[in-house]
């Protein structure tokens, strides 16, 4: 059964950074390999819907990212370690969220509906 595991939140001080880490496995179960699935960063505030951060398809083509976090947080992904990431640069308090890795066959999309795997998620909290 594909799993994603997530890690790397914490607490950071504002215009501070975070990596996130998104540990894949089992993909192959589904009769696919990880490099035919896109890969996106989801994030959801308390009180807030779950909305799309950013998606990445292959190694180095990047699709988007939302308008609050260009030019601050950077995706990227290793196929070959099974893992994606989340660079995140300049942190600010409206960035805290539970971020949550998902899993999407071929296409990326921004709609919570239209992910095939989820990860559990992990707590982004900036605070001075």
């Amino acid at each position: 059964q594909p799993q994603l595991v997530e890690s790397g939140g914490g607490v950071v001080q504002p215009g501070g950074s975070l990596t996130l880490s998104c540990a894949a496995s089992g993909f192959t179960a589904s009769g696919f390999t990880l490099d035919v699935y896109t890969m996106s960063w989801f994030r959801q505030a308390p009180g807030k819907e779950r909305e799309a951060v950013s998606c990445i398809r292959s190694e180095d083509i990047v699709t988007n990212y939302a308008d609050s976090v260009k030019g601050r947080f950077t995706i990227s992904r290793d196929n070959a370690k099974n893992t994606v990431y989340l660079q995140m640069n300049g942190v600010k308090p409206e960035d805290t969220a539970v971020y949550y890795c998902a899993a999407r066959w071929v296409r990326c999309s921004n709609y919570v509906a239209d992910m095939n795997y989820w990860g559990k998620g992990t707590q982004v909290t900036v605070s001075s």
